[in-house]
């Protein structure tokens, strides 16, 4: 909104610097500037509030006599998720242009996923209901939130001519089309039939990705930062004409203004991270958790770079699949010779290095190293040809 304002003042009475107001960087310097300092001073008030109102984190009997002790945990204040909602909301409506598609529709995902994720929390420390929301109401959560974006992505028409089309890994002007359909059925437009399930599935995925991730002071925080930075990257290029072209990558008008939402979304992480570093004085919650995954399945697919996922978001993808393997695993042994036998320790992974004897703080320290050299590596993937 100031955005728009600036840029008025800037076209009305032309005053001198106003114009810088135009370029994607500058205002994606802002929000992150303007991101940063509202976590920082919004984060202490909000942290005072949380525990006031004694809404504190209750430690499961079950982690407390397992091989990993976080009674030390119980009573901080969760829901912390409200400062990096508060951080990047409030900067990308002052600096983005919200009008674009783009722009409102990444907020919309933000604010849907953010919105469970709070109710979630309200249920488990206000309500004192462990169990929280229902596993199937979250999923319904992830499920609408896919079709919305999936419908979007498909059916407006800034999005008519590559709708089903993304980003093809190690392929020179090459681009995968999801429609296999258009080869069985002609005369019908059936690619939504194809796309929306995939959108679905890779918003739900990565929602629940980050919040198995979210179990260590400054870990789901610090990842996600570091994952943003490289999205900052990726959603410039898309957006810009001369850099799209050189790196043979689909240009993408308008996506630039995903990069002041990104710029935002980074510095609220780090902003946090000033709090929820070990010793965490809040955490996250699902409040957080859910908003930051959904904040970034919804960009990479708005930019067409989903299929990187796996790279570009390695620790989650590993604490996802920890957890699938350990599942399987057990139930398999369980089958075979009536007693279940564990893969890890502890899942997801972190919880394996935990019990390990690994302090908490050097895992974080050494996720967050993976991220930046998996971050690194899904950018050179872009020269990769």
């Amino acid at each position: 909104m100031l955005y728009y304002f600036m840029l008025w003042l800037e076209r009305t009475f032309e005053p001198p610097g106003f114009q810088i107001v135009q370029f994607t960087t500058v205002r994606s310097a802002l929000a992150a500037i303007t991101a940063l300092t509202i976590a920082l001073f919004a984060g202490r008030r909000i942290i005072g509030w949380l525990e006031r109102q004694q809404l504190g984190e209750r430690i499961r009997e079950g982690e407390l006599a397992g091989a990993v002790d976080h009674s030390h945990k119980a009573g901080t204040p969760t829901m912390g998720g409200l400062i990096i909602l508060l951080g990047v909301l409030g900067s990308t409506l002052l600096w983005g242009a919200i009008a674009e598609v783009y722009v409102w529709l990444i907020l919309l995902a933000t604010t849907w996923m953010g919105a469970f994720g709070f109710a979630d929390d309200y249920i488990k420390v206000v309500r004192r209901n462990k169990s929280g929301l229902s596993a199937r109401i979250k999923l319904a959560g992830q499920i609408s939130l896919g079709l919305i974006v999936g419908s979007v992505l498909y059916f407006h028409p800034q999005f008519s001519d590559i709708r089903t089309l993304t980003y093809m890994p190690f392929m020179a002007n090459e681009t995968l089309d999801y429609n296999v359909l258009r080869h069985v059925v002609t005369g019908i437009d059936l690619g939504w039939l194809i796309y929306i399930p995939i959108v679905t599935f890779i918003l739900t995925a990565l929602s629940n990705a980050v919040n198995l991730t979210d179990g260590l002071d400054g870990l789901a925080a610090g990842v996600t930062g570091i994952v943003a930075v490289g999205l900052i990257a990726l959603t410039y290029i898309a957006g810009n004409a001369v850099f799209a072209d050189f790196l043979n990558e689909m240009f993408l008008p308008g996506t630039g203004e995903l990069t002041v939402f990104a710029s935002a979304l980074a510095a609220s992480c780090f902003g946090f991270l000033w709090y929820n570093g070990y010793p965490a004085q809040v955490f996250m919650g699902d409040t957080g958790a859910l908003s930051l995954g959904a904040a970034v399945g919804t960009m990479t697919l708005m930019i067409r770079k989903e299929l990187i996922l796996p790279v570009l978001c390695a620790v989650f993808f590993m604490e996802t699949v920890s957890v699938i393997m350990q599942t399987t695993y057990f139930k398999a042994t369980r089958r075979r010779t009536g007693t279940g036998v564990r893969l890890f320790r502890m899942a997801p992974i972190h919880h394996h290095f935990e019990a390990c004897g690994i302090h908490e703080n050097k895992i974080v320290v050494r996720f967050w190293l993976i991220t930046a050299i998996t971050v690194i590596a899904a950018l050179l993937i872009l020269r990769i040809r």
